[in-house]
């Protein structure tokens, strides 16, 4: 088998070598998968794991095992019962910009298919979040999130009935809520408090995302103002950690 070697830009310095020099087969497959992926190109089927297990000279497992980790890193995709070489990562800004508008940076089409969009009664802890007293409505908006037709996430929005109560009427559920809050209520986003942590969905979620249930995510929680210092919304947005990437700038003040 090859030696390996640092197949991606940016790689950490002896690229996952341990101190003792001795790598798992596994781990020397994957990185030969990775030059394999790069003269391949995006969307292009890889040989069976029978065949790769030949090129190697390892067990199906040990290639099953480097194939893995490369889903998950999004490194590769299923397509019906092929794996092939995935396209980059979304890169989703950290800013208050909507969904819509970082897909749309990157070329490609941002949709959302409704899921839910119900009237329930504000607990404690969210009535806190939206400025509001307890058990007073909420609207509780579901979509999962789609880029050029592919489902990447799920989306949950919170916000008070009386700041949107025409919510089911007016508002087109695969455009920008950010959008339409500007457009049909005249609100402006002022700033953002953002939590992002790493999940595994839940069975619900991956059936609603179309992934298996121990792909890691990203969860984003966001708590909005308006440029008042009013709560907005309350969301939480559920990426596939094989698709999405974030991106911020950072200076010094």
């Amino acid at each position: 088998m090859p030696d390996v070697k640092d197949t991606q830009a940016g790689a950490p310095t002896r690229a996952g070598i341990p101190e003792h020099g001795r790598l798992p087969k596994y781990f020397v497959v994957k990185t030969c998968l990775e030059e394999l992926l790069g003269d391949l190109g995006e969307g292009v089927p890889l040989p069976t794991e029978r065949e790769l297990a030949a090129r190697f000279g390892v067990a199906r497992e040990t290639v099953r095992q480097a194939l893995r980790d490369l889903l998950i890193q999004g490194r590769l995709r299923r397509r019906g019962r092929a794996t092939v070489v995935a396209g980059p990562k979304l890169e989703q800004p950290l800013s208050l910009a909507s969904y819509t508008e970082g897909v749309r940076l990157q070329g490609r089409v941002p949709g959302r298919n409704l899921t839910a969009l119900d009237r329930i009664a504000a607990d404690e802890v969210l009535a806190g979040q939206l400025g509001i007293a307890t058990g007073d409505t909420v609207w509780h908006m579901e979509r999962v999130l789609l880029a050029d037709e592919e489902r990447v996430g799920l989306e949950s929005t919170y916000v008070a009935v009386e700041r949107v109560p025409r919510l089911d009427a007016e508002f087109d559920p695969d455009s920008s809520f950010y959008a339409y809050l500007r457009a049909f209520v005249g609100v402006e986003f002022g700033d953002a408090d953002e939590r992002i942590e790493t999940v595994l969905a839940t069975p619900r979620e991956a059936l609603l995302i179309g992934t298996p249930p121990a792909l890691p995510m990203l969860l984003l929680h966001r708590h909005s103002r308006d440029t008042e210092g009013a709560p907005l919304e309350r969301v939480r947005s559920l990426y596939r950690g094989d698709r999405f990437s974030f991106t911020t700038h950072l200076s010094r003040t």
